[in-house]
């Protein structure tokens, strides 16, 4: 121990390394574990990595602290610490590159990380784990981060509280990860913003995280907001944000502009050149509210929110039969035709048990077939957590453990299924179910933790008590998922409905809720749930409000300081039409039937129960199924929203220019083309048809001059009004959702 070097402790203290101990004492899971976690060592990409990196693993993060304690004191019969030469031992000479190191230099020979690894391996290598007080509390200064680009760095200082009631400050020993890679790490509790920003810094030591909002605004002049239109609580948040971030939002849109969008947003149709007409016409100061309380009455409504809802609940004919789809998403049309509360659709769906033919909601464990399936997909539907990752290793980015994944995996456990019949048609395919089931819960059974061959108790995530063993689970996780108290239930579903008419949810994705992804509007989240919750879980009351605010009726035309964002709510996003809007706008545009596959004819394709109707094997698929998968509409085998796709691709330009169906509904001969032909309109009014029909707008000059030079010089007057349809229909305008 004599050659023992120890750093001055004032020292010590400034750099933030200082132990609460003693000059003489170093504290392996107060010091030596958060070093090892602030170098790296223990990340996915390195010794923390599943199979761990050139024989030396580490926990993922530092997990299991017991197990990282063995594995330096012990494996390699102790030469990663060396007590008698505490400067030989690899874990100093590997990270600071004396001995060749993939993982590069970590720290310098005498820096503070050096001192302290080096004194506690001069101190015997010793883990007082079971006599520490635990961590109880991290507190990090400032809170919050609200700067100019003139002003980019902020220093923090990071706090750690014990059980024992004693703090110390941990600032270089905490690990700071910006989510972000314009903020960096500029010094010891320094962050650097390099360009204007807003993101999230996450604050780590030891088994607590903390999530810092950074924002560096540009050097811009403040914007005064007070005097622009506020229609309710929804733009009072969105002004008071645009002002903190110095950004002009845009003006409303036109009436031509918001009838296409909200009846394409709640039903999923275009308006008829009629409906479109009859609304810029009208001269009634509330004909906005009036339209959307008309279109939430609707069954085109209730048709497309069930279409949603079944994505989300994995409606697809493989697992469920034909029948059962059937069942589960005309059960869907009618909670919504009938405006059933939200929280009582959950509540029977999560309770659900039965005849998969006579009970519509038993089908959603039909889709689910084993217990963590089944929890996974209720923790991201209906909490929105990602709970996969704590599978394996406790969550690297939330605060979710494998304690935790295991005893929720629990609560699913006794579901089963008698199978009345089964009629697949290939036997090898042990996933394919054409029959009735029967979706029962039997009165015992559990599921094991692997890491220890025994189950957990059964226990809701984030709550302290387990469910009681004799307690019927799935009905008690209903109440407990649905109750008053679980405000992140509310949450949830208020960010998801926020995501069906604005494109991009509050919490983005949807369905990761976590510190790292905090709410780009906080305060409005809040507000969304709260009104959800008390209007007895009413989605129309919350859609009113939603489509009823100046924030959802603002133009997609940019502004000077608003044309690089689509966080903050300053304009409308254009995004384009889904795979169901696409083909039925084709369809209800030239006034033919979509030839939907097993369905009668007239049937949308936003109406389609499942996702196809026909099996491949048996069938080819049709020209309807086959462009709604080219264009984006999800296969339903994930409880993720990450299946349905709006990316363009090459195959999708090709199929709009020649496809063999869009140009069948182009040339049949019975289409509305005929009829406007036949009808003897002039050329001026074929123009203007076109327009309001396609893009529920009249012509401008520009378009009324070359359109109808083309129309009058063609030489087969269908040939150059079918021309005209094509253009137009090809256009960003009629494609994409203003």
């Amino acid at each position: 121990m004599s050659s023992r070097i120890t750093m001055p402790l004032f020292l010590l203290f400034v750099s933030g390394l200082a132990a609460p101990l003693g000059a003489d004492e170093v504290s392996f899971r107060r010091d030596v574990m958060p070093i090892l976690g602030k170098a790296g060592c223990n990340r996915g990409t390195c010794h923390g990595n599943a199979n761990g990196k050139g024989d030396f693993k580490l926990t993922l993060r530092g997990d299991d602290p017991t197990t990282d304690f063995q594995t330096l004191s012990h494996d390699w019969l102790g030469r990663r610490t060396n007590r008698l030469e505490p400067e030989q031992s690899l874990l100093l000479q590997k990270a600071t590159m004396q001995v060749p190191h993939l993982g590069g230099r970590r720290f310098e020979i005498g820096s503070p990380e050096y001192v302290l690894l080096r004194d506690w391996i001069a101190e015997g290598v010793n883990d007082r784990g079971a006599t520490e007080a635990p961590l109880v509390g991290l507190t990090v200064t400032p809170e919050s981060v609200r700067n100019s680009i003139d002003e980019p760095t902020a220093d923090f200082e990071v706090t750690a509280k014990f059980g024992d009631g004693t703090t110390r400050i941990v600032t270089g020993l905490a690990v700071f990860e910006p989510v972000d890679p314009i903020l960096e790490l500029t010094g010891e509790g320094r962050v650097t913003a390099t360009a204007p920003v807003e993101s999230t810094l996450l604050v780590r030591y030891m088994d607590r995280q903390v999530a810092v909002p950074f924002l560096v605004v540009p050097n811009r002049p403040p914007v005064d907001l007070a005097a622009s239109q506020a229609g309710n609580l929804i733009d009072r948040e969105v002004l008071a944000k645009l002002e903190s971030v110095r950004m002009e939002p845009s003006p409303l849109c036109d009436d031509s502009t918001f009838v296409r969008r909200v009846m394409l947003d709640l039903t999923g149709v275009k308006p008829t050149a009629e409906e479109a007409r009859r609304f810029v016409a009208s001269t009634d100061v509330d004909k906005r509210a009036k339209l959307i309380d008309q279109l939430l009455e609707s069954q085109a409504f209730a048709d497309w929110w069930a279409l949603k809802w079944s994505d989300m609940l994995r409606v697809e004919e493989k697992t469920l039969d034909r029948k059962g789809v059937g069942n589960l998403h005309g059960w869907l049309r009618e909670s919504f035709a009938t405006n059933k509360p939200l929280d009582k659709l959950v509540h029977q769906l999560i309770a659900a048990r039965g005849s998969t033919y006579s009970e519509p909601p038993a089908n959603f464990y039909r889709a689910l077939r084993e217990p963590f399936e089944r929890s996974e997909g209720v923790a991201q539907l209906f909490l929105g957590v990602r709970l996969q990752c704590a599978k394996c290793h406790n969550h690297p980015f939330d605060r979710w453990t494998q304690d935790d994944y295991y005893s929720w995996g629990n609560l699913f456990a006794r579901v089963d299924y008698k199978i009345v019949s089964n009629n697949r048609r290939d036997s090898n395919d042990k996933h394919e179910f054409d029959g009735e089931q029967i979706v029962w819960m039997k009165p015992s059974g559990d599921v094991d933790d692997p890491r220890t061959g025994k189950p957990r108790k059964p226990r809701f995530l984030g709550a302290e008590s387990a469910v009681a063993n004799e307690a019927d689970r799935l009905l008690a996780l209903a109440d407990w998922l649905t109750g008053p108290d679980n405000t992140r239930f509310a949450q949830v579903l208020v960010n998801r409905t926020w995501e069906q008419v604005f494109g991009r949810g509050l919490v983005d994705p949807v369905d990761d809720f976590r510190d790292s992804n905090p709410p780009s509007h906080p305060r409005l989240l809040e507000e969304l749930s709260r009104e959800l919750r008390e209007s007895g879980y009413d989605v129309r009351h919350v859609l009113r409000l939603m489509l009823n605010s100046t924030t959802y009726q603002r133009a997609s035309s940019v502004t000077e300081t608003n044309q690089d964002d689509e966080r903050n709510l300053a304009r409308t996003v254009v995004r384009r039409l889904t795979a169901e809007q696409i083909l039925d706008s084709y369809a209800a545009f030239y006034d033919r039937p979509l030839p939907v596959t097993g369905y009668p004819a007239g049937t949308r394709a936003g109406e389609l129960a499942g996702v196809s109707p026909v099996r491949s094997r048996e069938q080819k698929q049709g020209s309807v199924e086959s462009l709604l998968r080219l264009f984006g509409r999800p296969p339903r085998l994930q409880s993720c929203d990450c299946e349905r796709s709006d990316e363009p691709t090459l195959n999708q330009t090709f199929q709009l220019v020649s496809g063999n169906l869009l140009n069948e509904l182009l040339t049949d001969p019975k289409n509305r083309l005929a009829n406007w032909l036949e009808s003897g309109m002039t050329t001026t009014e074929l123009v203007d048809s076109i327009s309001w029909e396609a893009l529920s707008r009249a012509a401008t000059p520009v378009e009324r001059e070359r359109f109808t030079a083309y129309l009058e010089g063609a030489k087969d007057r269908r040939q150059g009004l079918e021309d005209v349809c094509w253009a137009v229909l090809n256009s960003h305008e009629f494609l994409l959702r203003y």
